[in-house]
């Protein structure tokens, strides 16, 4: 009888610490959904070329958010970090994201491959660009043919999702085990680091290479060896501040009851840092492209900079993207406050969903391309969307860690 009862109790306790979606987010979420949906559908019926850049940079800015809180959760369990394990629920529910954004992108690639919908995104795979004689023959896309193929790049992009949501549906069974085991989750704990090794080792690559296909193929006749780490420190600012945004979102509406100053400082000192890290790769690569003058380099710039619909939002997204973390962040008690915090994230956001669209817009579109209306539209479902499916999926778990070898020392945490 006892032993029922301790149950019952233990039950009613996990009860309590389970997230409820907010109703009006469900509600906005669920609007937000229809007005992407009816944007891409506009965007298809009037041109399909613009619609296809326009899914594919949405798709791409999300991407990077869900595959980060992957590396995130796989970073914690090598690195052995305790700090985090207080809001760890954060990103295992935004990884949750992953699955669909990996859907979306293979569907772009296979249809730019066979070029079913009017999808030319990338210019490489037209018909007879690699025959000698053609009249539309490259003889520098011709060169790259051994890497730039269609099977090879349908084999790559299946390959890099395939690895990606197996490890991150990995490390969510490991977690789960980890709820279930008991005691301080010590077996579970082992298991992940061994899967988290092996995902960094294999990220270390896939995400730089996935950057070249997916991205840096669009301007196949420009290349940057610093280009997969620029891609990487985007999605590492963008994955640490949804996780900090979301983190705080929960905080104010009651959970995440151990989510103190000192995690919301380290996760702000994170985002400060990768602000400048993404800076510097800006920087870097402009620079030396700039100073060298090379014409087959600098043609990439030069359409985000002398086409006048790119000019603006190409130095904005760099202000926004830099001076704002910096300016906001530098302090320790800014990276404390709260509510400094959600504007300097939402900032950071919108500069870094600007920067995605031009990392795509002037390589596809050319001087025809805009931001516009539907551009945000589509975004506006993509963001409605992914707050479904994190609420979802926050609301089947209880929000508390309850078993982990470090739990005790992310209660505490003192910085």
């Amino acid at each position: 009888m006892f032993k029922h009862f301790r149950i019952t109790v233990m039950n009613k306790l996990d009860n309590i610490n389970m997230y409820t979606p907010n109703k009006n987010l469900s509600v906005a979420s669920l609007v937000m959904i229809i007005i992407g949906l009816f944007s891409v559908t506009i965007a298809f019926i009037f041109d399909n070329h613009a619609a296809w850049t326009n899914l594919l940079f949405n798709n791409y800015f999300f991407l990077g958010i869900s595959i980060f809180a992957v590396f995130f959760i796989a970073l914690q369990h090598v690195a052995e970090a305790g700090w985090s394990i207080a809001l760890k629920r954060v990103p295992e529910a935004i990884m949750t994201f992953l699955p669909y954004t990996c859907a979306v992108m293979l569907f772009i690639v296979v249809t730019a491959v066979f070029h079913f919908g009017g999808n030319h995104i990338y210019h490489w795979l037209e018909d007879g660009i690699m025959t000698e004689g053609a009249p539309n023959y490259d003889k520098i896309i011709a060169g790259k043919e051994p890497y730039l193929n269609s099977m090879f790049f349908l084999f790559r992009s299946f390959l890099y999702v395939g690895i990606w949501l197996y490890c991150a549906k990995k490390l969510r069974q490991i977690s789960l085990e980890g709820d279930n085991e008991g005691d301080i989750g010590e077996k579970s704990h082992w298991k992940g680091l061994r899967v988290s090794a092996w995902f960094i080792v294999l990220f270390a690559v896939t995400s730089s290479t996935a950057s070249w296909d997916w991205i840096m193929s669009i301007d196949a006749h420009w290349f940057s060896t610093l280009f997969g780490w620029y891609i990487f420190s985007e999605w590492a600012t963008i994955g640490f501040t949804s996780i900090l945004l979301l983190a705080l979102l929960l905080n104010k509406q009651g959970y995440l009851k151990y989510l103190n100053d000192s995690h919301i400082h380290d996760l702000g000192k994170l985002i400060f840092a990768f602000s400048i890290v993404w800076t510097y790769m800006w920087f870097s690569q402009f620079m030396l492209i700039w100073y060298a003058n090379i014409p087959e380099e600098v043609t990439y710039h030069l359409e985000r900079i002398e086409l006048e619909n790119y000019r603006f939002l190409f130095w904005f997204s760099l202000a926004i993207n830099f001076i704002v973390p910096t300016l906001f962040l530098m302090s320790r008690d800014a990276k404390r406050n709260r509510s400094r915090l959600v504007f300097v994230c939402t900032v950071i956001l919108i500069g870094h969903w600007i920067n995605s669209y031009l990392l795509f817009a002037p390589g596809t579109l050319h001087e025809h391309g805009h931001l516009g209306l539907l551009e945000l539209g589509v975004g506006i479902g993509f963001l409605g969307f992914f707050l479904r499916v994190f609420m979802s999926n926050l609301a089947k778990r209880n929000i508390e860690v309850k078993h982990h070898p470090f739990l005790d020392e992310s209660k505490n945490l003192h910085t």
